[in-house]
């Protein structure tokens, strides 16, 4: 295989010179004597190199206009990362596989044994591949014409956002997921992607019929059968299931990680702690000192949005046993119904060592809607062991049965809790890290912000990975990847910001069949709601007036726009050139799926507001942040939430860091384990969060990277 390395200077005119090499050799060998050919496959390898062939002359003066440019949307000149190189990465990674298949080919292809339906199938697929890819990058075309310079989102320009999203409900997307599945990402991830694949195709098969937990994941093992064999299928399904998602069903898949069984099997793969327990945190008002003066002190009050006072759901993981983490005063927080307790067994007459200097807060990603802390305790275990510091990982309620603010409300009471009772944590709370992975990195920056807006105690440093700062369905160049990402397609992800942000929609489905992507856009009604019950009050305590009026204009200007666009749409996509610039040439037109999805785009105007999408925040807000530490990857759709987010906050003047690492996909801190690669993206992660907790000064607005530290000891009390 040959090795991948990113476009640059001349190297992207040596793939497709490449590329032109091996299609011509094919064509040549192909055309010749085909008796050992089965069937139609030699036909059928012809029509599929020749359409190769074509897709690779079309897309080299495409590439060509990226690379002279795409260096201008980095955060800065040592951090090269941005959705516009990340599609030229990923067509180059599609179009190397079909360099070595081809030339596989070409070499085999007249030999007795040469699987030619086998080969065949492959080939088309990646083909059907890069005639996707070709329409991303053409996509990709009109936001760096539309969007300003250095802009990655179209803020401004909701046309270029609904355009997007008709285009994914009409796209056809099931090649990615059947043989090529996964094949931007590592290799060593691609048969764990296959397995979750096929797990929720099998999953779907008995989702709905009256069985237990394990009684429907014996019945999906025994029909995953048929998903290894077939590839084809397996996309389809896949296609079919993330086209119109059940958020029920969603949930349910990912809620397989927290059963028993699974969860043991997780744990024995990990570290060993010496406590890891489960608390409830009763819901009461506390008082923190104010940072301006701490004789005076602020009234914390305890969750109330959706269903009034509740308790928070934390769990306790330390590698060591220090002093507190054994007293009365906090095993009182454990005896309750509600939870299980979860204790390691600590050896009888363990050292207990005294309280560390440090606390880390963690808030787990899953969209909002998935997960515990028990489906992180891999990794944080980890960095228990690693930074030598207990970790405080809360549970916070998850949409859309607790949509916003419920999460950020009790995950700000966590961390306020947390800072009052730090020595029954083992910890002085001498330095205070928030950390958290997609969600949860968004949970991160929203808490330190409502901290900031309260007068309390701000963390002393962030480190998100991953995270989600822009909870709208606003086109980017990376979001074009949720196009091909089986861990985050579009439908998955707009489902879950329309279950935090508590939207209540409804939409019309499309006509099955429909060809034309104008028919779709004027059948897809406008999604409206008014806020959630209990969001509204809270959100009004935080913002200017001048702010709530802007939100509430732009809203109405949003509604507006769209019975505009649905009053002019043109019957048929042969107009299209009509009433704009079309997104292709003539003559092109990407695959379509037979099976269109129904993409419910939040119009309202919560998805806006600050404390849900951070990089919409106005300067106020964000000014006083601790030192902010982004872990991005250059393959995940959220990328350039992440670097826009960065560029944000380095022009406020607030300090920031922003490192992508290659080569993997969004949740990665999740796969810890499975590759070399998953575990040198957790050392990055701790890596910054050790900066944290041992900066002296608040360190200076730099975008320079400091040298990934690979020591692992911790404070040595």
């Amino acid at each position: 295989m040959m090795r991948m390395v990113e476009f640059s200077g001349m190297a992207w005119r040596a793939v497709f010179t490449a590329l032109e090499a091996v299609c011509e050799e094919n064509i040549t060998a192909l055309s010749g004597p085909t008796d050992l050919l089965c069937g139609n496959a030699s036909g059928r390898l012809l029509t599929c190199m020749r359409k190769i062939q074509d897709h690779g002359r079309a897309l080299e003066p495409v590439v060509a206009g990226f690379t002279a440019v795409y260096h201008h949307y980095d955060f800065d000149a040592d951090t090269p990362g941005n959705g516009y190189r990340t599609l030229v990465k990923v067509l180059q990674s599609c179009i190397l596989h079909i360099i070595h298949k081809g030339r596989y080919i070409a070499s085999n292809c007249h030999r007795a044994f040469f699987r030619a339906n086998h080969n065949a199938s492959e080939m088309e697929a990646y083909s059907s591949a890069l005639c996707q890819l070709r329409a991303l990058l053409y996509l990709a075309q009109r936001l760096l014409h539309d969007n300003g310079h250095g802009q990655l989102y179209s803020l401004q320009d909701g046309e270029l956002s609904r355009r997007f999203v008709r285009e994914y409900t009409s796209m056809h997307k099931a090649c990615f997921y059947g043989r090529c599945l996964g094949f931007q990402f590592s290799p060593t991830l691609r048969p764990f992607l296959q397995t979750v694949v096929i797990s929720m195709v099998s999953f779907g098969e008995s989702y709905g019929k009256q069985q237990s937990g394990l009684g429907m994941a014996a019945f999906s093992f025994l029909t995953s059968a048929k998903y290894v064999i077939d590839p084809e299928l397996r996309g389809a399904e896949f296609e079919r299931i993330t086209q119109n998602l059940d958020m029920k069903f969603w949930k349910s898949f990912w809620n397989l990680t927290e059963s028993e069984l699974l969860s043991g099997l997780a744990s024995v793969a990990s570290n060993l702690v010496q406590l890891n327990l489960t608390l409830t945190i009763p819901p009461e008002p506390l008082h923190l000192p104010l940072a301006s003066d701490p004789r005076l002190f602020a009234p914390v009050s305890p969750p109330l949005a959706h269903w009034g006072p509740g308790p928070v759901n934390v769990r306790l993981i330390s590698y060591e046993l220090r002093e507190g983490q054994d007293s009365d005063e906090l095993l009182a927080f454990s005896r309750t119904e509600a939870t299980p307790i979860s204790v390691s067994l600590v050896p009888f007459g363990a050292q207990k060592h005294p309280p560390s200097p440090w606390l880390l807060i963690h808030f787990h990603g899953g969209g909002f809607v998935a997960q515990t802390s028990k489906s992180h305790e891999n990794y944080l275990k980890s960095w228990s062991k690693d930074l030598n510091v207990p970790i405080l990982s809360v549970d916070y309620s998850l949409a859309p049965e607790a949509p916003f603010p419920r999460a950020l409300e009790e995950c700000f009471y966590a961390y306020c809790w947390a800072l009052k009772n730090c020595h029954l944590l083992g910890s002085t709370a001498e330095r205070v890290c928030l950390a958290g992975d997609s969600a949860g990195g968004n949970l991160c920056i929203t808490v330190s912000m409502r901290a900031i807006a309260g007068g309390v105690r701000v963390p002393d440093g962030i480190m998100a990975a991953y995270p989600a700062t822009l909870l709208t369905i606003d086109a980017s160049p990376s979001r074009l990847l949720t196009l091909i990402d089986p861990l985050l397609p579009l439908g998955v992800l707009s489902k879950c910001l329309n279950a935090y942000a508590g939207v209540d929609s409804q939409a019309v489905q499309p006509t099955e069949g429909t060809s034309t992507l104008s028919d779709l856009g004027r059948d897809t009604a406008l999604l409206i709601s008014d806020l959630t019950h209990g969001a509204s009050n809270w959100i009004q305590s935080f913002l200017p007036a001048e702010v709530l009026g802007s939100v509430s204009s732009s809203h109405q200007q949003s509604l507006d726009n769209e019975a505009h666009y649905r009053s002019t749409s043109p019957s048929s996509s042969s107009s299209n050139s009509s009433s704009g610039p079309r997104d292709y040439p003539e003559g092109f037109e990407p695959l379509r799926s037979e099976r269109l999805a129904v993409i419910q785009t939040p119009s309202c105007p919560i998805v806006k507001n600050p404390f849900v999408s951070p990089l919409l925040s106005p300067d106020d807000l964000l000014r006083g942040l601790p030192p902010v530490h982004l872990v991005a990857s250059a393959l995940d759709a959220l990328l350039d939430d992440s670097v826009m987010f960065a560029k944000k906050l380095r022009d406020m003047g607030q300090p920031v860091t922003l490192r992508v690492v290659e080569d993997l996909p969004h949740g990665f801190l999740s796969l810890l384990g499975l590759a070399k690669e998953t575990q040198v993206a957790s050392d990055i992660c701790v890596a910054r969060i050790r900066e944290v907790f041992q900066q002296q000064t608040p360190p200076p607005c730099t975008n320079k990277q400091s040298k990934l530290e690979r020591t692992n000891h911790g404070p040595s009390n």
